[in-house]
């Protein structure tokens, strides 16, 4: 797998892109990529994402329809941002989902933190994404498989402002909190990592996929 670094893409810019991405994996003329940036603030959510979910004051933040799976959720300065195009084809996993799921906690756990992921109970709202052991979020996952080739990907919370989540309803889940690294930190203990110290954890559990 190939890691890409970027900075900081306004998102409509980045669905470009993603679209020329994943049509040169499927022609073959790309490997498997893991592109790793941020976005300014902007709140994005699915197709079925009930209108309200959204805020009620779209001035403050954009509000932009994405082509994934998932609801409504934020993305902003202090979020690390991580989209995958790979070709399920040649080496994915059964479940692209939980093998993001359980490689996302091994690099958190290497930095320190402990996470779990949690299954959905039947006619609930989906539990997909990386919490904290006591019901906290912290990364939010939203895929889209199109020909056998992913896209879109994952959102971590690093030191955003969790605010922002107050005035939307998150992953339709209304009784959930998220959380961020830096807040862990602060109540766990855990040395603060650097950006760069999260993206090298996270691709490295993300590159020994078979």
């Amino acid at each position: 797998m190939q890691r890409v670094d970027l900075g900081e893409v306004p998102y409509e810019q980045a669905m470009q892109w993603m679209a020329s991405w994943t049509a040169e994996r499927r022609a073959g003329t790309a490997p498997d990529r893991l592109f790793l940036l941020s976005h300014p603030a902007v709140i994005t959510y699915g197709h079925t994402t009930p209108l309200t979910d959204l805020p009620d004051d779209l001035a403050r933040i954009p509000a932009v329809l994405a082509d994934r799976g998932g609801h409504a959720t934020y993305h902003g300065p202090g979020q690390l941002v991580g989209y995958l195009v790979i070709d399920l084809h040649e080496r994915g996993p059964g479940d692209v989902v939980r093998w993001l799921e359980n490689s996302l906690i091994a690099a958190l756990a290497e930095l320190g933190f402990r996470t779990v992921r949690r299954d959905t109970p039947k006619g609930s709202p989906s539990l997909v994404g990386v919490w904290t052991p006591d019901g906290r979020k912290l990364v939010s996952i939203g895929m889209r498989i199109r020909g056998g080739v992913t896209s879109h990907g994952f959102a971590l919370n690093i030191d955003p402002d969790l605010s922002v989540f107050d005035s939307f309803v998150a992953c339709s889940l209304d009784d959930v909190a998220m959380t961020s690294l830096r807040q862990l930190s602060a109540t766990e203990g855990v040395p603060m990592p650097t950006e760069a110290e999260v993206r090298d954890a996270i691709f490295r559990q993300l590159e020994k996929l078979p």
